[in-house]
């Protein structure tokens, strides 16, 4: 037997065992709703399916076949969604790429991955020309918008490959197989694929719909990159409830995405802090009608409470959710907005279907009020790294259960009585001053409950008589002046002798990652 005694009995849509099911269920029985705004253009279920059909038809005859990787290097768009729900309905693996990606960083992808087609826009040409001048493994390239026809037989217009209106064959596949390779962020060399399969990814928008109770009638803002992970379940989440996703390119011009989320009366915000420190500083925002907005969900790094108590002033008829997760696991906990009050620097307990638990650096389990390496158990824990088993070693290691792997996080926790986490620092963020550790976190907390503090880092510079001696680097907000013996005073009042910043560094923004997350990556 060809498929190797595979079988699918079911056409896509009729089950959700594997990631694209509910999206063909839902344009089966939504097929006139709209599914996705992208600025001034709606797109119904019935149309995105066509199109998804006619690109999956498209690559299937251009040799793309289940397991291989596809890059998809586009900004947000219809054309991006496309591409995901096509390379998932031929059994192969979807790989975003966020379209900031520089050429070289570009080539590295490709050539790990083993990306075997690349679905991508001629804006970007600047990256991709040069990346697949050098690379061996790319048979095809499908590009948006090209202005004309190129020689190479490997190139194809985006346009006339969804016009096709061929059915694309139907393809064996189980849960267990890769629907995704998500690279971390990092530098090129350090940067690693995370393998998910259709079970984990499956898993994982399952759980998070669940206690988010996203619903038919929802209208979910997406103002952040599908390349990043939380982007993409926007929209795998969405269309699994037969949602509304308006789609937008980034959060960089907030008075157009306020404006739209009041006109499409948008219910449901996803963010992370910095776009959350953008919406609190657009000074018309008390203006516009945001009454429809009943769900904010918050991560990558969690809301200083000075940002949580201006949401919940801004939005009081809004239901906050405070998250935690990464992109080995998707999500690992989330704080139900009734605890907010009562310990906002907690980023809550476990989600449904999944365990959880601390440990030393022997491995032995933790009891509630410790601190410690957390450890994840579920079916959304990753495959592991892509093509790099000693680095997938070290995360997943033995289960509870005979040949089970679970997800070793890197992060350390403490954990209250009744089970609440507080993240306390990367493991290897750790800062070890006088002997003691101190949490980057809780210091960082204490700079931001100094007002006008518009971003905060900590990290540990060497010193040689305290080993490590802490460091913040600050950002004010535009009309606020401290010198740096006014915040060592305001931590030394509120921390430890040991955890107060020996040195304080005022800056105009920190760095961030491609997602807007800050980064301690070259601060010194």
């Amino acid at each position: 037997m060809g498929d190797g005694g595979v079988n699918r009995l079911e056409p896509p849509g009729s089950s959700e065992t594997v990631l694209h099911d509910a999206f063909y269920a839902a344009a089966r029985r939504l097929p006139e709703k709209i599914a996705l705004i992208c600025g001034s253009k709606r797109y119904r279920f019935a149309y995105i399916r066509q199109a998804v059909d006619a690109l999956a038809a498209c690559l299937q005859q251009r040799g793309v076949q289940r397991g291989d990787r596809v890059a998809i290097f586009l900004d947000n768009g219809v054309e991006a969604v496309v591409g995901v729900y096509a390379v998932l309905r031929v059994g192969a693996v979807v790989m975003p790429i966020n379209p900031l990606t520089k050429q070289d960083k570009l080539a590295y992808l490709l050539d790990d991955s083993g990306a075997g087609a690349l679905l991508t826009h001629a804006l970007l040409r600047d990256a991709w020309v040069g990346a697949l001048a050098r690379n061996r493994t790319v048979r095809t390239c499908i590009v948006v918008a090209a202005d004309a026809p190129v020689a190479d037989e490997r190139f194809l217009s985006y346009e006339q490959a969804v016009a096709g209106s061929s059915e694309p064959l139907d393809v064996p596949l189980i849960d267990q197989d890769l629907a995704a390779v998500i690279y971390t962020s990092g530098s090129t060399g350090d940067s690693k694929g995370v393998m998910l399969t259709h079970l984990n990814m499956v898993s994982a928008s399952r759980s998070v719909s669940s206690y988010l109770g996203i619903r038919e009638s929802d209208v979910i803002l997406c103002a952040l990159p599908l390349a990043f992970d939380y982007g993409l379940y926007q929209i795998l989440m969405g269309f699994k409830a037969g949602a509304t996703v308006v789609l937008e390119r980034s959060f960089a011009l907030p008075a157009k995405v306020v404006q739209l989320m009041a006109q499409e009366h948008v219910t449901v915000l996803p963010g992370v802090p910095t776009l959350f420190s953008q919406l609190m500083n657009f000074r018309a925002l008390p203006d516009f009608d945001l009454r429809a907005l009943r769900l904010i969900t918050n991560t990558a790094a969690a809301l200083p409470e000075q940002q949580i108590r201006a949401l919940q002033r801004q939005f009081p008829q809004a239901r906050l959710y405070s998250m935690y997760g990464l992109t080995e696991c998707k999500r690992v906990t989330y704080l139900p907005p009734e605890q907010l009050d009562i310990r906002p620097n907690s980023v809550g307990r476990g989600m449904p279907n999944q365990e959880l638990w601390l440990v030393d650096e022997a491995g032995n389990r933790l009891p509630p009020g410790s601190v410690g390496e957390l450890v994840v158990r579920g079916s959304h824990v990753m495959r592991g790294y892509w093509g790099k088993p000693d680095e997938t070693a070290k995360r997943l290691r033995t289960g509870p259960n005979p040949g089970e792997r679970v997800l070793y996080s890197g992060d350390i926790f403490r954990t209250d009585a009744e089970g609440y986490l507080y993240f306390v620092a990367r493991k290897d963020d750790v800062i070890k001053s006088r002997g003691e550790k101190v949490s980057p976190r809780e210091v960082e907390n204490v700079l931001y409950n100094l007002e006008g503090v518009r971003e905060a880092a900590v990290i540990g510079v060497p010193d040689p008589l305290l080993g490590q001696a802490v460091k913040a680097f600050v950002a004010l907000r535009p009309g606020f002046r401290y010198t740096e013996k006014e915040v060592i005073r305001h931590c030394l009042s509120r921390l430890e002798n040991f955890m107060a910043p020996k040195r304080i560094v005022f800056v105009d923004a920190l760095p961030k990652t491609e997602t807007g997350k800050i980064t301690k990556t070259g601060l010194e």
